[in-house]
């Protein structure tokens, strides 16, 4: 029994952690992913690196980001950062 009360503060930590840390990253990870997983082309996008632009073709893997007048971009599909909707 004492055994059991030595080791008690340790799995109260790690449940801390799991929900503190580990359980909001994994949630993070699925909205990304599901995001990623509806891109259209016509949608305006930020890429990893700041750049703004619209989809102009979009593949499994890849994308192709319109930048600006006649400068499109080819790009990994996880380069998107995010959706930039209408209310931004």
């Amino acid at each position: 029994m004492e055994a059991i009360a030595g080791f008690l503060p340790i799995i109260l930590l790690f449940v801390i952690f799991y929900f503190l840390l580990i359980r909001p990253q994994q949630q993070q990870q699925k909205k990304r992913k599901e995001m990623l997983s509806k891109l259209q082309k016509g949608d305006r996008v930020v890429t990893i690196g700041g750049v703004f632009g619209m989809l102009k073709e979009v593949r499994e893997d890849t994308v192709v980001v319109r930048i600006a007048d006649n400068v499109n971009v080819k790009m990994a599909r996880s380069g998107i950062d995010r959706v930039i909707t209408d209310e931004e």
